[in-house]
């Protein structure tokens, strides 16, 4: 696997026709889906009657669940058993498959052999062990996902230790406000997020790492939106933790992982305290009390969720055969022909954070003039059977930023989406938006409570 993070590379491939469909409904050349995901062929009622095949765009939030992951899932529940200190030959297979799966998401995204790697429950899990063994401040941007915001902002030792950096238009300018920052006093910690949820845009992690590491400050990268879409090298990209979550990487029953450098680790007291995580435990009296264990188990207490690690270990492996380049190349395809066919559109309005961003992974965010998000996803989802994400993405003042306090719609996709899903897409809009502004009726049918995503 390649260890270069940037947009994906055409040369010696062929030209991607442009993903226009023409007056006539003329469909361009045929892109297929990459690898088959589990529920593909899924039908869903539609309003006015009938059915039609669910067109899931709504990856960012929880990918569907690759197919050899779920065979491996299979395998992991046919032989599952109690985890760590069994002596039964199940449970030494149980155990045996769980801490292989620590070496199998080191290997995938290239980290350092000395590196814990600790299973948590999600990103948001991960970023919150992160910033509980993180031990000073911390510098952030103002555009982060919640996951690596409000952990930051929590209250230690009396004060708020994060350091808050206004984004700029620009990726180079954000760059050289963040250097300011960290130039102006001590930081422990520079947190980013490597592909934007909002927009899919990517930030250059190694050079937000040199940053980093020019001032004695340590980089945490948020890479929930990254690791499904682009190569990741922790070691080649100066990464010192990485954070992300299966089930936006093809993989379900919700994990998360946080690798990263073990000092920090052993130094912090445990996150969670219970059993699993102590070497003793003796409370008699002058005695030593508790003595934690070091590594991963410090930070593990309690009964792990091993089929979640066998399913991002089974995904880090089918993303690792897919390839880089291919996974790229793909996205490259359909977002081409996403965009095209949103330009011609009148009244979509594309979200962009960055006047110079050149590489963004299989996210598009956007607005309809003149209509609600709730109300254009509704719609894809009662009249067309589309599935696609509104809301403001659990990024506030990000969206607040990009002058869309109320929120706006996304379409995601991946290694499942073929260029039937997008087309299917761009045709709802664009009967969304000819017969807009839509009458009651139909904004009565096809409303349900607000969405409570962030």
């Amino acid at each position: 696997m390649t260890a270069v993070l940037s947009a994906p590379d055409t040369t010696g491939h062929e030209t991607v026709d442009t993903p226009v469909i023409d007056s006539t409904h003329h469909r361009y050349p045929a892109i297929p889906g990459l690898a088959p995901v589990v529920g593909a062929d899924v039908s869903v009622p539609l309003a006015h009657g009938g059915t039609t095949r669910y067109v899931n765009l709504d990856y960012a939030a929880s990918a569907p669940a690759l197919s050899s992951v779920a065979a491996a899932v299979a395998v992991g529940l046919g032989e599952y058993a109690s985890v760590h200190r069994g002596a039964g030959h199940l449970s030494q297979v149980t155990t045996a498959r769980y801490e292989a799966a620590r070496d199998t998401v080191r290997r995938f995204v290239r980290g350092r052999v000395d590196d814990t790697v600790v299973f948590t429950r999600n990103t948001t899990d991960a970023i919150n062990l992160a910033a509980h063994i993180t031990p000073g401040d911390v510098v952030v941007l103002d555009i982060e996902h919640h996951a690596n915001l409000l952990p930051w902002c929590a209250p230690r030792d009396g004060r708020n230790r994060a350091r808050i950096v206004r984004t700029c238009d620009t990726i180079e300018d954000t760059l050289v406000a963040l250097e300011a920052e960290l130039a102006s006093a001590p930081a422990a910690l520079l947190a980013v997020t490597a592909a934007s949820n909002v927009t899919g845009e990517v930030l250059p992690i190694t050079r937000l790492a040199s940053i980093a590491h020019r001032h004695g400050a340590r980089i945490l990268v948020d890479a929930a939106q990254l690791v499904a879409h682009r190569p990741v090298s922790v070691v080649s990209h100066g990464i010192d933790y990485l954070a992300f979550s299966g089930h936006k990487a093809y993989a379900p029953f919700g994990a998360g992982v946080l690798i990263g450098r073990t000092d920090w680790f052993d130094a912090a007291d445990p996150y969670l305290a219970g059993g699993g995580a102590t070497a003793d435990v003796d409370l008699s009296p002058h005695a030593g009390g508790v003595t934690w264990h070091t590594g991963a188990a410090r930070h593990e207490a309690g009964s792990p969720n091993v089929l979640g690690a066998v399913s991002i270990a089974a995904a880090c492996e089918a993303l690792a055969d897919l390839g880089p380049e291919a996974i790229g190349l793909h996205e490259l395809r359909l977002a081409q022909r996403l965009d095209s066919g949103l330009a011609a559109i009148p009244g979509v309005v594309p979200l962009r954070i960055f006047a110079d961003s050149t590489d963004r992974v299989g996210i598009a965010g956007f607005t309809v003039d003149g209509i609600a998000p709730r109300v254009v996803a509704e719609y894809l989802s009662a009249q067309h059977g589309i599935g696609v994400r509104d809301g403001r993405f659990c990024a506030h003042p990000l969206l607040e930023r990009l002058g869309h306090p109320a929120g706006a719609v996304r379409a995601s996709f991946g290694a499942g989406t073929t260029s039937d899903d997008i087309d299917r897409l761009l045709e709802a809009l664009r009967a969304l938006t000819e017969h807009a502004p839509i009458d009651h009726a139909l904004t009565e049918q096809t409303i349900r409570p607000k969405s409570n995503e962030g």
